[in-house]
């Protein structure tokens, strides 16, 4: 989600500077394109997934926008803070000796509840969406500054345009690299050998690492992306990437129909290695769908709701009028 919140912050950039140059306030346009964004949010993590990030993002977008005029080192050090934050405040509660999971039993029992009520029908896999809310808060406390951190970063390459100068950028982004993989890797390492989110230590080494690995990773495929062979791979996902929020809850009611008990219901009967290939298999069609969909229109089917919305207006939906 760092990568994705990181976009989220740089496209901020782009959508003021073209209000800038039309002459236009793009205070009440962002505010609709949030309140439209947090209601999809809401459906989404009630009927679909109930660990939406839409809302989260609604919500810290008010933050961004309340922060458009803020300079790029300012920026950078509110970043910095924020993650550096929550990583101290995680390693002292690491050190204090707080556990996050003190009866395993009672969360195996706990979890193997949740799967059965997700193998019923649409009455139980909402009601149970609706009942693991109130945990989902608690883990928005950490993600959620994170996220905020992610935008600004975002927010900061915006205003440097690093995107679009790749080549003059080159030596910045070789040095990500070399920093963000040893560094990223060995917090993996860390984070994976400890339990994941289960432990403490390993979840303060993943906080405070993980945005240098997702800066090493996006570091590297966008200098792969200047290849011919990059080229290509970016002529493939381009069009899913085009219709993001359709794919992002398009996803999820995919999961429902293979999983819950609304469609196969292989929620707790399929090893790891099969889901692995499940999620591969929903992705690539996904990729097929979002080409044979933009070939014909212009946006995304949610993409087109939430700009009518945030335009106030019904905008032409297909790429071409007919002949």
């Amino acid at each position: 989600y760092l990568l994705f919140s990181f976009l989220f912050g740089y496209s901020f950039t782009l959508q003021l500077d073209s209000a800038a140059r039309r002459g236009v306030d793009v205070v009440p346009r962002f505010r609709r394109r949030l309140a439209g964004l947090f209601v999809f949010g809401i459906l989404h993590a009630v009927l679909l997934f109930q660990g939406d990030i839409l809302t989260t993002y609604a919500l810290l977008g008010l933050v961004l926008l309340a922060m458009r005029r803020v300079g790029v080192g300012t920026a950078l050090r509110v970043a910095v803070l924020l993650t550096g934050g929550i990583g101290f405040i995680l390693a002292l509660a690491a050190a204090g000796g707080t556990q996050l999971v003190t009866d395993p039993a009672a969360a195996l029992a706990a979890g193997q509840r949740s799967t059965e009520a997700l193998q019923g029908g649409i009455g139980s896999v909402v009601t149970e969406h609706v009942r693991q809310l109130p945990a989902m808060f608690g883990t928005l406390l950490v993600q959620g500054p994170l996220a905020l951190s992610a935008f600004l970063f975002g927010y900061a390459a915006g205003r440097r345009r690093l995107l679009t100068d790749v080549v003059g950028n080159r030596q910045l982004l070789r040095r990500v690299q070399q920093l963000g993989y040893p560094v990223g890797l060995a917090g993996a390492v860390i984070f994976a050998s400890g339990g994941g989110t289960a432990n403490l230590t390993g979840l303060t080494a993943g906080v405070l690492t993980a945005p240098l690995l997702a800066a090493a990773y996006a570091a590297t495929l966008l200098q792969f992306f200047q290849t011919d062979r990059g080229r290509r791979v970016v002529a493939v996902l381009a069009p899913a990437g085009r219709m993001s929020l359709s794919n992002y809850l398009g996803q999820s009611l995919l999961c429902v129909l293979v999983f819950t008990g609304v469609g196969l219901g292989l929620a707790g009967a399929v090893a790891p290695p099969v889901v692995v290939l499940i999620a591969v298999a929903i992705y690539c069609v996904q990729l097929a769908a979002s080409a044979a969909w933009m070939a014909r229109f212009r946006y995304g089917p949610l993409e087109w709701l939430l700009r009518a919305w945030t335009e106030q207006r019904w905008p032409r939906l297909r790429a071409a009028d007919p002949a």
